[in-house]
């Protein structure tokens, strides 16, 4: 195995994290069936994206940064968990959240909440202007820079080349934990950065037989393939990986995004519910319920498709449950 070439990283989150056997769900569903438990990086770091912003507020500080411009929906983990790590770091954060209409903003609860805790600078913006949000990006970042700052700017999910690296290194802490052999790896797919991690992860450390498999919460396949691609080609050329890839190598299950990104079916929230009484678990509503619910209806409508053992790496989200009150409450 190469030596990988890891950048410079600011440790923020709680690492390794454990990976645990669900005995019952695996039984239901015929498989062992693992978890990586990325919801335990932290507290108010919690989930996948922490691993990710280790890497990119490294190269913020390398370039003397003094503030933090990133965006997502209203809810998102990785706005939650970018203005929480800034604030950490004595940096400002500026947020881009999408709402229907931003005159009329969500309720300050659960991620917003802990926004607003942190200190950022909450800019509500439209559907059809994030959809633009590279120049909006760019209109606040001279915004910043006119006024004597430094921004540093980190795309939707800290999803690139250098925040793919927190998922590179996931893997390393995966194949450390768990015996050789075939394994399909499942995750939620939703802006790409943590499949690409795990893919160039799986090469980089010896886990070539390891099926990589993502339930887009979002989009398309198409949408992913193409994502995915971006990121973990601009890596290899970027880090000079020592690895080949192909973009037919993207495993992507569709036919789980539902309602849409963020809106859930009452078949989801049960799964949800299930998922907790059976193991304990507390899957969210926009990522893993999705993964999951994919997940577990392949495996229902095609026993045995992804093999004898499946690790279900769990990115966190558990803010995003309280917004779903009034949906769960039918349901418990």
């Amino acid at each position: 195995m190469t030596q990988v070439p890891y950048p410079d990283r600011i440790p923020l989150a709680h690492l390794p994290t454990p990976l645990t056997r669900l005995e019952r769900l695996g039984a239901q569903l015929g498989v062992e069936l693992l978890c990586k438990r990325d919801d335990l990086t932290g507290v108010e770091l919690s989930g996948n994206k922490v691993r990710k912003l280790e890497f990119l507020f490294a190269e913020a500080r390398a370039q003397g940064a003094d503030t933090v411009v990133t965006c997502g929906g209203a809810q998102s983990n990785h706005c939650r968990a970018t203005a929480l790590a800034a604030a950490r770091l004595g940096l400002r954060s500026l947020l881009l959240l999408r709402v229907p209409d931003p005159a009329q903003p969500p309720p300050t609860e659960a991620n917003i909440l802990l926004d607003r805790l942190a200190g950022a600078e909450i800019r509500w913006v439209s559907r059809e202007q994030y959809a633009r949000r590279a120049e909006i990006f760019e209109v606040v970042a001279q915004e910043l820079r006119r006024a004597g700052g430094t921004p540093y700017l980190i795309p939707e999910g800290g999803s690139n080349a250098v925040g793919a690296w927190g998922y590179v290194r996931a893997i390393e802490e995966l194949r450390s934990q768990i015996a050789p052999g075939p394994l399909t790896i499942l995750y939620a797919a939703g802006s790409g950065g943590t499949g690409a991690g795990i893919l160039l992860g799986c090469r980089l450390f010896g886990l070539e037989e390891a099926r990589v498999v993502g339930v887009n919460v979002c989009d398309d396949r198409d949408y992913f393939v193409r994502v995915i691609g971006e990121i973990v080609e601009d890596a290899i050329g970027r880090f000079r990986l020592p690895v080949s890839f192909a973009r037919s190598e993207i495993e992507i299950l569709e036919g789980y995004v539902g309602r849409g990104y963020a809106l859930s079916r009452p078949e989801e929230l049960a799964l949800v519910r299930d998922v907790a009484r059976a193991e304990g678990l507390v899957l969210d509503p926009v990522y893993t319920g999705k993964a999951f619910f994919g997940l577990s209806s392949h495996l229902q409508a095609h026993p045995g498709a992804f093999g004898r053992r499946v690790v279900f790496f769990h990115t966190g989200g558990i803010f995003g449950l309280f917004p779903k009150t009034e949906e769960l409450a039918p349901l418990l």
